[in-house]
């Protein structure tokens, strides 16, 4: 396999020299799991599609294939790794769950990704047991945000219950029989009372949002400290800013279309009327929270897949081993 260096401004690094990463082109990445069948049926495809992103077999089987591959291997030496080092220590050798992040902006997919990880792990024979635990039910709830002041913050990093969801991976990571995290509803806007998603002892955890991959402050440990392998989902931004636009578009006749929901209010927007509003939250929302939090943690990624305008990943960067 042909690999290249690239320069630190491609493979999400600052400044310039030698990358610490390895770059893949498309074609070269997909050889990986050549001969390996694609398992998603196209409902399958369908259930775990984004709204509004393109997700065919081809993208599965060139893409995302391969990477559950290359996690499942990096799994399965993990799980060797420790057994190893418990013999050579002379202590029980419990295993403890591999713990992947997956950071990104929103509206750029990772989502999609951490659904689609999630499937094609649990078909691998080493890594069965598969969980998935979004950080938005580590947001602090609206009233707690509203009495801080900071409830047009949501998505920035001080609007996390970071401690809990530090505590809650650490739980996981140890090997503790059952944890549960808080159940966030994209409809109401908000924390569910009462609600929890429990995991219990999985072969893998993915956590996926926005601001998992963020710096240690004070030498204090970091989220990011727990994770054995992360994937930063990358496009240029205004990519994104055009899918999140076409996102809240789809949601005026989906989500936003119930009485329920919190964004009932956008509904019946004319297409101009949503596309201003839409560019109206990304400029002063979402997209400085991706320039001043978000984008800079890209380096702290194991890999980054690079979209192009369509959606599709065009390049794979792998961090040197």
């Amino acid at each position: 396999m042909r690999c290249s260096l690239v320069s630190d401004r491609t493979a999400a690094t600052a400044g310039h020299g030698p990358s610490p990463y390895v770059e893949i082109e498309r074609a070269r990445w997909a050889a990986l799991a050549a001969g390996v069948a694609q398992p998603l049926s196209p409902v399958e495809l369908h259930r775990l599609a984004g709204l509004g992103e393109p997700l065919d077999e081809h993208e599965v089987s060139e893409v995302y294939l391969p990477l559950s591959r290359l996690l499942n291997l990096y799994a399965t030496g993990a799980r060797q790794l420790h057994a190893r080092t418990s013999a050579f220590l002379g202590t029980r050798a419990e295993t403890t769950p591999f713990v992947i992040g997956v950071a990104g902006s929103v509206a750029v997919g990772k989502s999609t990704v951490a659904r689609l990880l999630r499937e094609l792990l649990a078909r691998w024979d080493d890594t069965p047991k598969v969980e998935l635990v979004p950080t938005d039910g580590f947001l602090l709830p609206n009233a707690e945000l509203e009495r801080r002041g900071i409830l047009d913050r949501k998505g920035f990093p001080e609007s996390y219950d970071r401690r809990g969801l530090l505590r809650f991976v650490s739980a996981v990571k140890s090997g503790a029989e059952e944890v549960r995290a808080p159940f966030y509803s994209h409809e109401q806007y908000d924390i569910v009372p009462n609600a929890d998603i429990v995991v219990r002892r999985p072969d893998v955890l993915i956590v996926e949002g926005l601001n998992v991959l963020q710096s240690p402050k004070q030498n204090a440990l970091a989220l990011s400290d727990l994770f054995d392998f992360s994937v930063y989902v990358d496009a240029r931004t205004q990519d994104i800013a055009e899918w999140y636009v076409r996102r809240f578009q789809r949601l005026q006749t989906a989500a936003f279309a119930s009485p329920a929901s919190y964004f009932h209010r956008f509904a019946d927007l004319g297409p101009e009327e949503a596309r201003t509003t839409a560019l109206q939250y990304w400029s002063s929302i979402n997209e400085p929270n991706l320039r001043e939090n978000i984008l800079p943690t890209r380096s702290r990624a194991t890999l980054v897949l690079k979209k192009g305008a369509d959606h599709a990943v065009s390049t794979v960067l792998l961090r040197k081993i």
